[in-house]
């Protein structure tokens, strides 16, 4: 039976491990997998790794997970793409998968329902700042009653949350998965005493830090576009916020440090 992914933390390098190390750690479970499968896989879009300038693939943990997820529901339960599509778009938006976790289908009647397939992330972890893992938080696609059950946000909260700027819907009236995170942050905030009002220095500070990031991203882009060469504006915008947040924790563990 298949080990769930955090049995297997800290065997993948922070930045990701090739498409040959993936196949070495699912070997014992999955010793029919090849790298052709891995990549029809990904040509299938149920699985979306990193990929450097050179073309090389990098796989995260989430990367893994999710592959040995796609693995388990083929194997146990004889699950066909688009059953797994939809399982991993809804897993990815929040939501709970229809029988998931539900016995599985038996392959005949003389043999035992296998177990389930262990569940992935529903996405990519806020502390994950891959640029494989900013692509697929922006996959993720939340209505805001989906939102409010994914988070436990009651509808007052969540209008205020919206009035001050801190949640925001995209042109289809959906949220992205950043919104998940400022949705439990301020449900977490709350049991201190910290309404959406106390929290718009947050939104303040955000904005001119995304100003800043878009105006050093954006001549790399602009080359991009024309088909210049040079480092990628996805790995290059993940660097920097890395970067920012580390100076943003740094500076106020160092102000509350002093103000002891």
């Amino acid at each position: 039976m298949s080990s769930p992914a955090p049995d297997h933390a800290g065997t993948v390098a922070p930045g990701g491990v090739s498409i040959g190390a993936v196949l070495r750690e699912l070997h014992g479970d999955f010793p029919d997998l090849t790298q052709s499968k891995i990549r029809y896989l990904e040509q299938e879009g149920l699985i979306s790794p990193e990929r450097r300038a050179s073309g090389y693939r990098l796989f995260t943990e989430a990367d893994i997970a999710r592959l040995r997820f796609i693995l388990t529901a083929q194997r146990d339960r004889f699950w066909p793409h688009k059953v797994i599509k939809d399982a991993l778009d809804r897993l990815d938006r929040g939501l709970d998968v229809p029988g998931l976790t539900g016995p599985a289908p038996e392959a005949d009647a003389g043999h035992p329902a296998p177990a389930p397939p262990p569940e992935p992330a529903t996405h990519a972890p806020v502390s994950d700042l891959s640029a494989g893992a900013l692509r697929r938080r922006r996959a993720v696609r939340l209505s805001p009653a989906e939102l409010r059950e994914r988070t436990g946000l009651d509808a007052a909260a969540y209008s205020q949350l919206k009035a001050f700027g801190l949640l925001r819907t995209d042109a289809g009236g959906k949220h992205h998965a950043d919104d998940v995170d400022v949705a439990e942050a301020a449900v977490a905030l709350s049991r201190f005493g910290l309404e959406a009002r106390h929290l718009r220095l947050f939104r303040v500070a955000a904005d001119r830090e995304i100003g800043l990031t878009q105006q050093l991203l954006e001549p790399l882009r602009r080359r991009r576009a024309r088909g210049a060469s040079g480092p990628d504006p996805a790995e290059r915008e993940a660097e920097l916020l890395a970067q920012t947040l580390s100076l943003h924790v740094a500076l106020v563990r160092s102000g509350l440090n002093q103000s002891r």
